[in-house]
């Protein structure tokens, strides 16, 4: 099954796992940017895609190119989707060197995680505001995942590219409670990549941005069964780019854990869960309660796959590939 950025949804009602991923014409046969959705009664055999959401001009989308990392969430009886879009010609300014802790000036393009509702996983699902992202659109946002507080209230988390900051950032910032279709109040910061010190020095002297920096991507957070709030994210090691800049393998899935158990952490970097070019991972429980994730892997040509997890306290460890998985038609 091609995909990229997988996000699996355990329908308990039709006990059916949906597993979103960006549109692929040539598997889907719809032609567009947006959403199509696998789905499975036991995570092997999978119905052919059905597209759930398309990004349209004709329906006044603010962008129209990318259609990555969707994730469907169930809030207030309704199903909401978040997909990040995005408009190479459509101009950022360049921040201020002193707002991001770099001296480089980084010229950038309009990026943002958009909110769309539906009635049913399957679809159609309408973006709430086709005018503008839901992060603020002054900011360069992709992922962008649901999390709800212990208070009730909803988060969006999300990475700040590094493309706009150097060292990329995880940040989060509280939604409308009404439909998530806007920020409210200003964004807050939970850590940098570089926060990862495993991953080693990536800007070399005197280079601006020919090499790829410290990226961060595809949050997803999880309750541990203790308590302890874990942060999945993924990242590049340093010995992947290219003399040119350009990206090769050793895209890594990884994770972070909140000292305080809060959103505001700090958060502590844990070491990676999986190398091999895995990443943009997310658990869930199947419906027999064995915890699941899912990754794609490689990060060209993509594929998914799944791992058996388990923690220890704060601890999550790989069980097994679940390669009995592999190969369902």
């Amino acid at each position: 099954m091609p995909l990229h950025d997988p996000f699996v949804v355990a329908d308990e009602e039709t006990r059916t796992y949906h597993l979103y991923t960006s549109n692929e014409p040539s598997v889907s046969g719809v032609d567009g940017v947006g959403t199509m959705v696998y789905r499975s009664r036991d995570l092997r055999d999978w119905a052919p895609p059905v597209v759930v959401f398309l990004a349209s001009a004709q329906d006044g989308m603010w962008a129209t190119e990318g259609g990555w990392a969707p994730e469907v969430h169930r809030w207030r009886g309704r199903y909401h989707l978040f997909t990040t879009l995005h408009d190479e010609a459509r101009r950022l300014p360049v921040p201020p060197s002193d707002r991001w802790g770099t001296p480089f000036q980084v010229p950038n393009h309009a990026r943002g995680t958009i909110t769309a509702v539906s009635d049913s996983l399957l679809g159609p699902f309408t973006a709430v505001t086709p005018e503008r992202p839901t992060p603020p659109r002054q900011l360069m946002t992709l992922d962008g995942t649901l999390y709800v507080d212990p208070a009730g209230l909803p988060w969006m988390v999300y990475a700040h590219e590094w493309l706009q900051t150097i060292d990329g950032t995880m940040e989060a910032v509280r939604l409308d409670p009404d439909d998530l279709s806007r920020a409210v109040g200003d964004p807050v910061y939970l850590f940098k990549g570089s926060d990862a010190t495993w991953l080693g020095e990536q800007i070399p002297a005197g280079v601006p941005h020919q090499l790829p920096p410290y990226i961060t991507d595809g949050p997803q957070l999880y309750r541990s069964p203790d308590g302890h709030l874990v942060l999945l994210w993924s990242t590049y090691e340093k010995d992947t780019a290219g003399p040119d800049g350009s990206l090769g393998g050793g895209y890594v899935q990884t994770y972070a854990v909140s000292d305080s158990g809060a959103l505001h952490g700090p958060w502590s970097q844990r070491r990676p869960l999986l190398r091999e070019d895995s990443g943009h991972g997310m658990l869930f429980s199947t419906f027999e309660g064995e915890l699941m994730l899912i990754v794609h892997r490689p990060f060209e040509n993509a594929r998914g796959k799944l791992y058996a997890v388990e923690f220890a306290g704060d601890e999550l460890r790989l069980v097994a590939r679940r390669e009995d998985l592999d190969g369902g038609g």
